[in-house]
């Protein structure tokens, strides 16, 4: 027997940008290609099923509208029309209708990438763990206080919830999905046919960019500046403090509303920056990059970059070294 019915939901029924039609070709490629019999059947749905076009002069081409949800085992939303990610309209009614009444059937329910804030705008996560492309994860935030987001994941199963990161942590999703359906042997053989690891370690943590944040707080920017680049140093709160000129306690203050940190968590994350950086551009050993930014061992590198980035810094090195 099949594992039902995959409804991929095409939100932008006017122009959607090539990240949508990736988006949703990831999906397409996972459950609308007959991998195994039995399989799932597929249903393209869309606002608008006549054939929206991207600016490429590719094509999406909806078979069903949104009545096509109906029935579905699963819907996987893998966009969001641009004006409802800038907040300037709101989701269809429809559509909210269409998804609520689905989520209330127990329907399982999966976006893919910024498809999260379709779901959000549906009321769908409210109360829950959701996340997106980790640079809109602070706008889903500010947007939808009732949403726990979680940057620094590839995706979240919260129950008939499932919400991914972006770009190619939408596939790592539909092969978690394809695990829950038919088990591990079989999601190995497809992620094997599709070229890639059956499941990634780590999280989104490793994608994100840091810098040193911009501030117009003249007082402060230097001193973050020159932490910055003295990272090997054993750099403490009161130095930094007496180097910015002001106690202690106005440093504090200072720094955490220009960077929303402490200032030992921000140091501990530019140290995690730099060594990033060092795994990615030299051949310097573990121990070596543990002495550049600062964190003596590297036992204790390997500690605080599992944490904060998701990986151990040699898989790091393996990923992204040039």
């Amino acid at each position: 027997m099949a594992a039902g019915t995959v409804a991929i939901l095409v939100t932008d029924d006017d122009a959607p940008a090539l990240w949508d039609v990736y988006e949703a070709g990831l999906a397409c490629v996972v459950f609308g290609v007959d991998h195994f019999d039995p399989w799932y059947t597929m249903r393209l749905c869309g606002l608008n099923p006549a054939a929206p076009r991207a600016r490429s002069g590719w094509v999406l081409s909806p078979e069903h509208g949104v009545e096509g949800l109906q029935g579905a085992d699963t819907i996987i939303v893998p966009s969001v029309p641009q004006a409802v990610l800038d907040g300037t309209e709101p989701l269809d009614p429809l559509l909210v209708k269409e998804l609520q009444d689905a989520a209330a059937n127990g329907v399982r329910i999966a976006s893919l990438c910024n498809g999260a804030f379709v779901l959000a705008e549906a009321g769908l996560l409210d109360g829950r763990r959701a996340t997106a492309h980790w640079s809109y994860t602070d706008r889903l935030a500010r947007r939808f206080p009732e949403v726990r987001v979680d940057d620094s994941v590839l995706y979240i199963d919260d129950g008939s919830i499932l919400t991914s990161a972006g770009a190619a942590a939408g596939l790592d999703l539909c092969l978690h999905l394809v695990r829950q359906d038919f088990g591990a042997h079989v999601a190995n053989q497809l992620a094997r046919k599709l070229c890639v690891p059956a499941h990634r370690t780590g999280g989104q943590a490793q994608f994100v960019t840091r810098h040193v944040p911009d501030t117009d707080d003249d007082s402060i920017a230097p001193v973050l500046e020159w932490a910055a680049g003295h990272l090997d140093r054993p750099l403490t709160v009161a130095q930094l403090a007496r180097r910015a000129g002001m106690s202690q306690r106005t440093f504090f203050r200072r720094l955490h509303e220009a960077t929303g940190s402490t200032p030992l968590r921000w140091l501990l994350a530019q140290r995690v920056a730099h060594a990033q950086a060092l795994l990615e551009t030299t051949s310097l050993s573990v121990e070596q990059v543990a002495q550049r930014c600062g964190l003596g061992t590297g036992t204790n590198l390997r500690r605080h970059f599992t944490a904060h980035v998701g990986v151990t810094p040699t898989d790091y090195r393996r990923a992204y070294a040039g």
